[in-house]
């Protein structure tokens, strides 16, 4: 798809469709008032019938019949004013691209950013765009015959002056890259646990190496026993399907912060001997959600040569039981030498960062940020719109929760408190994998603070907003690539240059 700027107005754009924005309850504004006189009233003909609404995700389609140089406005909800943020700003333009696709529109312009007047453009333009490519991602890897051909192939930003066209033509690339690192982040996750095991996860990162210059590394069990890292390796041990620990590097300033993002990539998790419930286990292909986005995130970064020293760790591995598989009961010698007394095999992923966080910083990262499907209980606190977020530096903790507040993904600070580290105690080894049913967010947060020392470090749940479990107005049933454009703009803003 091909994303354009424009200094065109929504009413002198010659497309398929123009895209304006309207408030819930609100009279017309900006564009859409601009639109509607031009349309002798139409709209607000459709306001006062109780058509237009102004509700989330509404979208309202109106043939123009030559009042307008485009065929078709589409009018979108935002939802109450006070309420017209980043995240309805997104929610709407994901809404319109789908409907327009779908009514075979090929080329629109969208002045849906003007919606939201109190958002500075470089916010609300990239919002629309990201949005735009999340809305249009079908997810059909594997079918035979496609529903639909792909029919939007260009968008055009309108209503972007003269003078501000080379800042803004800026900022729509980052969105474009953005857009696609999130739906490539999707298809990984989508895609079947036969498909993407552990290797193919490698065999992924040395491709997106060869395309953006980045280094890969691909560590086997090998030399993964030589460095000690037996919490990969038991995680895996189950598996016809050999762990692998994939580290691609971006070298940046000298004088800058290293920057390591670590994914958990469990490519499927059965939950091992301590194996879980058959229902909905299929979609336990979707528990390497956090590699899928360090992986697209790294690569977006490299492809617009973000200027950070740059790390992507990925722990791969399958979770399965067998006569190999390493149980409850069993006692686990870290990266680093810290042993961990295994309570549950079905909290693995915490095992695989544990040496994945301490390589890391052996290689050099002064700042981790780990994001993981980590822990059904986070879903229980904060539901499927929103990520947890823990660490132990205030300053790194505020500039990823910036950052999903730019990316238009909503993340909520848990605490770790000291009181909850005795929860992890064990008897026999230095610390136990469960802490038990109370709090399981914060003592997964807590099991992988013992690995980190004092290097600034924060950790991402995303067990709730990594998948979809329904048709929305703005995204398909599926995975939804969650912590990509967080990890990318964290990115953008640690290498000081953020939009």
């Amino acid at each position: 798809m091909e994303i354009k700027v424009s200094a065109e107005s929504a009413v002198q754009y010659r497309g398929d469709a123009v895209v304006v924005g309207v408030s819930e309850g609100g009279a017309l504004a900006g564009p859409a008032a601009a639109v509607n006189s031009q349309l002798d009233g139409m709209l607000q003909r459709l306001v006062e019938a109780g058509e237009i609404q102004g509700k989330p995700c509404e979208v309202t389609v109106v043939h123009t019949y030559g009042k307008l140089p485009a065929d078709r406005v589409a009018v979108v909800g935002l939802g109450r004013a006070e309420q017209a943020d980043v995240f309805a700003l997104r929610r709407a333009a994901g809404a319109a691209a789908r409907v327009l696709r779908d009514r075979r529109c090929r080329r629109i312009g969208s002045a849906l950013h003007e919606a939201a007047p109190q958002m500075r453009p470089e916010h609300s333009v990239p919002a629309v765009i990201e949005a735009a490519y999340v809305g249009l991602y079908r997810g059909e890897e594997k079918k035979t015959q496609r529903a639909l051909p792909d029919y939007l192939d260009e968008i055009t930003v309108l209503a972007v002056p003269g003078e501000h066209r080379d800042s803004a033509e800026t900022v729509v690339e980052s969105a474009r890259v953005a857009g696609e690192a999130t739906n490539y982040a999707r298809r990984l996750v989508n895609l079947p646990a036969n498909e993407v095991t552990p290797a193919w996860l490698a065999e992924q990162a040395i491709e997106v190496g060869d395309r953006t210059g980045l280094e890969v590394e691909v560590l086997e069990p090998p030399q993964l026993r030589d460095l000690g890292m037996g919490a990969l390796l038991a995680v895996g041990s189950g598996s016809d399907q050999p762990a692998r620990l994939i580290v691609l590097r971006r070298r940046g300033k000298k004088d800058g912060p290293r920057v390591a993002f670590v994914g958990k990539g469990l490519t499927f998790d059965s939950g091992g001997i301590s194996i879980k419930p058959a229902e909905n286990m299929h979609i336990m292909k979707s528990d390497m959600a956090g590699a899928a986005a360090v992986l697209a995130a790294v690569s977006a970064a490299a492809e617009l040569k973000v200027e950070l020293d740059l790390m992507g760790v990925i722990p791969a591995a399958e979770n399965l039981p067998s006569g190999r598989a390493y149980r409850p009961g069993d006692v686990l010698t870290a990266f680093g030498g810290k042993t961990v007394e295994v309570i549950s095999t079905d909290a693995e992923g915490r095992l695989i960062l544990a040496d994945s966080l301490g390589y890391a910083k052996h290689l050099g990262a002064t700042h981790l940020i780990d994001i993981a499907t980590l822990t059904g209980a986070c879903i229980i606190a904060l539901g499927y719109t929103t990520a947890g977020v823990m660490g132990n530096d205030n300053e790194l903790v505020e500039a990823v929760l910036d950052a999903g507040e730019r990316a238009g993904e909503r993340m909520w600070r848990l605490p770790l408190f000291p009181e909850y580290r005795p929860l992890l105690d064990s008897n026999i080894a230095d610390l136990k994998n469960v802490g038990g049913r109370a709090a399981g967010t914060i003592t997964g947060g807590w099991f992988l603070k013992e690995f980190v020392g004092d290097t600034s470090w924060v950790h991402i749940d995303i067990a709730g907003t990594s998948w979809s479990e329904r048709d929305e107005a703005h995204q398909i049933e599926g995975a939804t690539g969650a912590g990509t454009r967080t990890l990318l703009a964290l990115a953008e803003r640690m290498a000081g240059g953020a939009r």
